[in-house]
């Protein structure tokens, strides 16, 4: 049995992660709806130096990495 999985796309701001989260339900079978997450910069107070995380969970590990990175890459993101 293949352990759940967590995938974190990470992007530069909120509207960039809105939109990402939103394309995801479409794009693949979720389980759950994608949480985001606003991820300060170490040691940043100002909110323009945030970036946002979409956090997916894959319980059966059926999301290819390769289609998500093609997913965030176009906003200037990653995936972690």
């Amino acid at each position: 049995m293949t352990a759940a999985v967590r995938h974190i796309l990470v992007l530069p701001d909120r509207d960039s992660a809105e939109e990402v989260a939103a394309e995801l339900p479409g794009r693949f079978a979720l389980a759950a709806e994608p949480q985001l997450v606003r991820d300060a910069l170490a040691g940043e107070d100002d909110a323009e130096d945030a970036q946002w995380l979409v956090v997916v969970e894959d319980p059966h590990c059926r999301i290819d990495r390769g289609a998500l990175d093609s997913l965030v890459v176009p906003y200037d993101g990653w995936v972690e």
